[in-house]
């Protein structure tokens, strides 16, 4: 957790952060309603979220409108930009300051069909958070994991206080390496689509691109092990 200098956060809808739509709006008011203050509409979007929303690593958008909350939201499953696209929009249209974290991430533990799809790279670029002004204090939550995949593979779950950051754990229900974040790119006011689509389509094979949303229940393949490609 770190002391606010200067702010990329916002209360405003963006291209991707589009609670200007009534459906993004009405998911955000109704998860909301009776919340005594931003610190509890804050983590009750962040559960609403991370597990309303089913992780799905095979659908990587290379088109604008697969980044959009108002798209995530309608398709019910997504990595973890789009995932936190709707989180930051939610907060927003309750009157949350909120932005877009990106980081690179080293995943020690992943599924086969999920390794070579990345080409045998286990390095995740732009990894996505929510990042709320909370108190005066920005608050990270990466809501990217719902909780039928962490119980499925024995993965510990991302939880979210609203006053400690919540970001995927370094290690698994086993005790084994898991996510490590190696480098921080920033805090971003909208979703920086040029920049992570043309980094995405250099780094990974053209086969990370292809899948359909909803082809692929990543819960259901085969448990995590140690990248072996």
């Amino acid at each position: 957790m770190t002391i606010l200098n200067s702010s990329p956060f916002s209360t405003e809808p963006t291209e991707f952060f589009d609670f200007d739509k009534p459906a993004v709006r009405r998911f955000a008011k109704e998860t909301t309603r009776g919340a005594k203050d931003d610190v509890e509409r804050a983590v009750r979007l962040f559960y609403r979220v991370r597990d309303s929303i089913r992780y799905n690593p095979y659908c990587v958008p290379v088109h604008r409108e697969g980044y959009k909350a108002s798209h995530v939201l309608s398709a019910g499953a997504g990595f973890c930009i789009p995932k936190a696209n709707l989180l930051v929009a939610s907060a927003r249209a309750v009157g949350i300051p909120s932005a877009l974290g990106l980081s690179d991430v080293v995943n020690h533990l992943c599924t086969e069909k999920l390794l070579r799809a990345m080409g045998g790279k286990d390095l995740f670029l732009y990894h996505g958070y929510a990042v709320f002004e909370l108190d005066g204090r920005c608050v990270k939550a990466a809501p990217a994991f719902n909780i039928q995949l962490c119980d499925r593979f024995g993965v510990l779950p991302t939880e979210f206080d609203g006053r400690s950051d919540a970001l995927l754990q370094p290690i698994d229900a086993q005790g084994r390496k898991h996510m490590e974040y190696v480098k921080n790119h920033g805090v971003f006011p909208d979703f920086p689509f040029d920049r992570v689509v043309c980094d995405f389509k250099a780094f990974y094979p053209t086969g990370l691109f292809e899948e359909e949303e909803g082809a692929v229940r990543f819960e259901e393949e085969q448990s995590l092990t140690k990248p072996s490609i």
